[in-house]
């Protein structure tokens, strides 16, 4: 059985025709519950993250969720995370862009139409609308009505409360940076630094501006995703699509009219009209389809007043449609070769990551030899090498450490202001901090066998045992 093509509508004479302000109808069903649901939860951990307290001990911030600029650190719960571990956040991005090409690839266009905060906050703004002036049709004709008093108080109530949802929007974001019971009095009493009111303009701003003018425009022509979001697709991909096999040829009808021998589309345009971005699902999968699947439930109501069957406008990938209009079953197949390479590039970045915080070092050393000079002689004949020697204590208690050297016969090392006993210095490094030292060491010239001699700072943990080695250069004369 060939599957019966929707009738193409006619292009527009003008294609540079000004766009129109597109005024979606409320819609009650699954999808439209599913998107609440998630609108409420995105909310909560957006506004509500900020303020979840854990215990890290006396003079850590208690914020569970927290990225600190001032002191250099980000915050996630247990994990914390130094400026010289920027490799996680790397990680953490590429897993991120690897989980929207898996979603794309098994569920189409699930991000968008669900998890994008651009959605989100569109549908917010939207509600806010049909609240103060009413529905679809209200909201039409309160647009092309002159201004009088009472569309200048609506508009007024309407972007006041636009206002506070990207206000809110705004603070939620500043919150992540700096601890939310203090920072937030801080912003409204005028005492944060500028850069918080900065981010608090943008983000607010941004959010005013795209969820409430911008809307479709930004997922159509602004966000990149749209562009390349097919190339993820393929025929088993989960998209929202129209049955022509089953809808065509397509027609008005009355409540009670038979259908045999015509489709069992009534053209009422109810998925139109329920559309956020405002195209016809029937004219086949279009980059302004961002999978909401809103026009499903728009149809599934038509499709119950009529006492048709559902699924008319489904969720469902083009191998099962195809299938279904040649009168087969068609079986999911969501392990597939490219959802199961991005799920395993998934697991495995995400278990070096586990591995690595599971098993990282507490302690890190950093050494930079110096320039000018590189070497002195000194009185004895010995020469001497300078370096600047910095240690990571990455735990919140102070250190006690020992440094020495090996690798040269004879090699000593001196801390500036320690004491050095049985050829160790002594040396502390304060928790949760970088320590720096200027370390001079010492070696004969007869063991300097080159321009150039490898050798190794020895560091070692007097409470705790750990030993980490550095190797360095000690520099001489030419051979």
């Amino acid at each position: 059985m060939n599957a019966v093509e929707p009738d193409v509508a006619k292009q527009p004479e003008n294609l540079y025709e000004e766009t129109k302000r597109i005024h979606p109808r409320t819609i009650r069903g699954t999808f439209r519950s599913i998107k609440w649901v998630v609108m409420v939860v995105l909310m909560a951990v957006w506004h509500v993250g900020p303020f979840i307290r854990w215990d890290r001990g006396a003079g850590a911030p208690d914020q569970a969720i927290l990225i600190d600029m001032t002191g250099r650190r980000a915050y996630f719960f247990g994990i914390e995370i130094w400026p010289q571990e920027v490799y996680y956040i790397t990680g953490l991005l590429l897993i991120a862009g690897l989980a929207l090409f898996l979603m794309s690839a098994v569920a189409g266009r699930l991000w968008c139409g669900f998890l994008c905060f651009q959605t989100v906050y569109t549908d917010l703004f939207m509600l806010v609308e049909r609240v103060v002036v009413g529905d679809r049709g209200k909201r039409i004709s309160f647009d092309r009505r002159k201004w009088d008093l009472d569309k200048v108080a609506r508009k007024t109530v309407i972007l006041f409360l636009w206002a506070l949802i990207s206000l809110a929007c705004g603070l939620g974001f500043c919150l992540f940076f700096g601890d939310a019971f203090t920072l937030l009095p801080q912003i409204f009493t005028g005492d944060a630094g500028a850069g918080v009111y900065t981010f608090l303009i943008i983000v607010g701003g941004g959010c005013f501006m795209m969820a409430g003018w911008g809307r479709e425009q930004v997922c159509i022509y602004v966000c990149p995703y749209s562009r390349f979001q097919s190339a993820m697709f393929d025929e088993h991909s989960m998209i929202v699509a129209y049955e022509a096999w089953r809808g065509e040829p397509r027609g008005a009808a009355r409540k009670n009219q038979s259908f045999e021998g015509r489709g069992h589309c009534i053209d009422c345009k109810a998925c139109i009209a329920a559309c956020p971005t405002g195209l016809d699902i029937r004219m086949g999968n279009q980059l302004a389809c961002i999978g909401c699947a809103l026009c499903i439930d728009a149809c599934d109501q038509m499709m119950d007043r009529y006492k048709l069957p559902r699924g008319l406008i489904s969720y469902d990938s083009i191998i099962a449609q195809e299938a279904r209009a040649e009168g087969k079953v068609a079986k999911m197949r969501p392990f597939r070769s490219r959802t199961v390479i991005y799920a395993a590039m998934i697991a495995f970045i995400a278990g070096v990551m586990v591995y690595g915080l599971t098993f990282r070092s507490t302690m890190e050393v950093s050494i930079l030899h110096e320039r000018s000079p590189l070497y002195v002689q000194l009185g004895s004949g010995d020469f001497r090498n300078g370096y600047t020697y910095k240690v990571l204590n990455m735990v919140r208690q102070e250190r006690r450490l020992a440094l020495h050297a090996e690798g040269i016969q004879g090699i000593a090392v001196d801390v500036v202001g320690e004491t050095v006993t049985e050829g160790k210095a002594k040396i502390s490094a304060d928790g949760d901090s970088v320590a720096t030292f200027r370390v001079y060491a010492t070696a004969p010239e007869n063991e300097l066998k080159s321009h150039a001699t490898p050798f190794t700072f020895v560091l070692e943990d007097l409470d705790s045992g750990t030993i980490v080695r550095s190797t360095a250069t000690f520099m001489g004369p030419d051979k």
